[in-house]
């Protein structure tokens, strides 16, 4: 169990190099994630969202974030799906992506 909350933590950095195009915050800030799971054998999944289902970096940003999770040595897979359930919402935000953009 240690393992995998290190591995999680690990995972979670990763996830916040990636930043939206747009927006001068870390995705995982921005509430993006839903959900990193660690499976055995260090398989990873990741549950995430996007600002808007038209979001111009829609295709970018997954890959991103599974490129990043991949360059952790200790990962075997990664799979990233992506949702719009529940929508995405500023009330998802951090505290410190509101204070970032303004919104505190």
């Amino acid at each position: 169990m240690e393992e995998q909350s290190s591995l999680k933590e690990k995972v979670k950095t990763a996830i916040q190099e990636v930043y939206d195009p747009e927006i001068p915050v870390n995705i995982y800030e921005l509430g993006l994630i839903y959900e990193i799971s660690i499976y055995p054998v260090n398989n990873v999944y990741v549950l995430m969202t996007l600002t808007s289902p038209n979001c111009p970096s829609a295709e970018e940003i997954p890959s991103e974030v599974e490129a990043k999770i991949k360059e952790i040595k200790e990962v075997n897979e990664v799979k990233i799906e992506l949702t719009f359930d529940p929508p995405y919402s500023q009330e998802m935000m951090s505290e410190a992506a509101k204070l970032e953009l303004g919104f505190l």
